[in-house]
This record gives C-alpha cells, structure tokens and sequence, in this order.
C-alpha cells in the first residue's frame, strides 16, 4: 500500500514540475501584460518537438536541447512582436484571442513542417529507474525536478537581482510609470515573452523522453499549465508552483486509486471549483476590480 503511494506520489510530483513551469509562463506574460497567452503551450511543443528535430539533423543532445530553447524564445519574441505589440491598445479579450490565433497557427506550421508522428528523445540517464521505498523512480523524473528547481531559483534571482528582472517587475506594476522612468515597456515585454517561451520550451524538452512529443501536444499541457496558474492564483510566482504540485499530485492520485480514465478531468473539476470557491486562487491578490 506504501510502495503505491510512494509510486503514485513520485509521478505527481513529476507531472507538477512540468505544469508549474507552464504556469509560471502564464503568470509571467499575466504580470506584465495583463494577457493571458494561450499560445504557451505551443512553447513547450517547441522545446520537444525542435529538440527531436534538431537530435535528427545530427546534433548531439545538448547541442539540440540549446537550440530548441533559442528557437521558442525567438517565436515568443516574435510572437509579441508581430500579433501583441501591434494590437497594445486593443482590449484584453482581443489580446487573448490573438494568442489563440498564434497557437493554432504555430501548431499548423509545426504540421506542416514536422508532420503528425509522435517523437521520443532518450532519456538524459543511463539508469533508467530506481527503486526507492518499493516504488519505482524514473531516473529522468530526477532531471525533470532538478531542472525545475533550477529554473524556479534562477528566475526568482533573475527578478530580485538583475536590472532587466527588476524592469519586468516595474512594467508589471505601472506600465506608464515605467515608461516615464526610461524604460523602454515594449522592449521589456517582448523579453518577458521570450522568457515565458523558454520556460515552456524547458517543459517540453525534458518531459519528452518520459511522454513523446507531437505537433499537438502544447493543447492539453498548455490548459493544464493554465489550470495550476489559475489555482495558485494567476500572478502569483508561488501560486504557479504550488498549483502545479496540487494539480499533478491530484491527477496521480486520481489516475491510481480511481481510473485513470478521469485523470484529464480533474484540471477541469477544479478550475470550475477554484472558480466557484476562490476565484482569485491560493495565492491571488483579494483586490476586486469593476470591469
């Protein structure tokens, strides 16, 4: 009973590193445009998807990992540059349809070029599992927390420490005011779109070797990303990576004591609850706004 809960738990925790990534893309552009971008999980299908490209045309695996990663953070530059930037006197709604027509558009050109078939990368380690407390651990699990710590630290010093972290944070807070200190607001969010690409591509190049990538696989991670935004509260770095740990772990558990035939609902079960019960979720501000 032990070694499945262990097991169960191990495959939660992994499955919530990755959605805390996606989410922590969320609640980045959220802060600092106000727009939620549906097209970040086009990023992570990015990530893998270039990265078994890339891995094909010859590259050795970290080369191509390096890669991918330039490649989605270019699309999420481009993509405030030529659909965001733009429209920036449109309404929120707008914005947030325009990151819809950018993510069915970059999933067409991702069929197009690289076809519907899945892909699998191999795994960062020769071991491929270990077995700890009677519950198997894939040793690619560890890769995924360990680099998902890595970026949750490097981006909480990124933001506290550097001048570029800090303008974020300022275009973030007042916009205007920003820009009459001299920082240039467009600039900083196009870098806050292609960080949030990066995250996302990162999510998608180190789940592949355990989940295979497609040219479709950014639609349900993407809403799940989403989901754990939304339960830690949407604007909220915390909010983003415990949500992403509730929501993994909620899935495991409900895929292995229940059925794993109700594993997709559950992000859905609890965005209608979240949204009942505490809209503004975990770790979200209680300011009301009139809109």
């Amino acid at each position: 009973m032990f070694s499945e809960f262990f097991q169960f738990t191990f495959s939660g925790i992994t499955l919530g590193a990755i959605y805390a990534l996606v989410a922590l893309g969320f609640t980045l552009i959220y802060n600092a445009s106000h727009v939620i971008n549906f097209a970040q999980g086009e990023f992570l299908m990015i990530g893998g998807m270039g990265t078994v490209v890339l891995v094909g045309a010859g590259l050795p695996l970290p080369a191509a990992m390096v890669g991918a990663l330039v490649l989605a953070t270019v699309a999420g530059i481009l993509l405030h540059r030529l659909a965001i930037a733009p429209a920036r006197d449109a309404d929120v709604v707008t914005l947030i349809i325009i990151t819809i027509g950018a993510s069915i558009f970059l999933r067409g050109l991702a069929q197009f070029f690289w076809g519907k078939e899945y892909h699998a990368l191999p795994r960062f380690s020769a071991t491929e599992s270990l077995s700890i407390g009677g519950a198997t651990l894939l040793t690619q699990s560890l890769w995924i927390l360990g680099i998902a710590v890595v970026l949750v630290v490097a981006l909480a010093v990124f933001f506290s420490r550097s001048k570029l972290g800090k303008a974020i944070l300022a275009t973030s807070m007042n916009k205007d005011a920003a820009r009459l200190a001299g920082i240039k607001t467009q600039v900083i969010l196009g870098v806050a779109f292609g960080i949030s690409a990066l995250l996302g591509a990162a999510a998608g190049l180190i789940v592949t070797p355990i989940t295979f990538t497609a040219y479709d696989v950014g639609i349900m991670l993407g809403l799940k990303g989403f989901v754990a935004a939304a339960i830690g509260g949407l604007g909220s770095s915390t909010g983003a990576v415990v949500g992403g740990l509730l929501l993994g772990l909620s899935e495991a558990y409900t895929a292995g004591y229940i059925s794993s035939d109700y594993k997709d609902a559950v992000p859905f079960v609890i965005i209608l609850a979240i949204l009942f019960f505490l809209p503004n979720g975990l770790f979200g501000s209680r300011a009301a706004e009139r809109v």
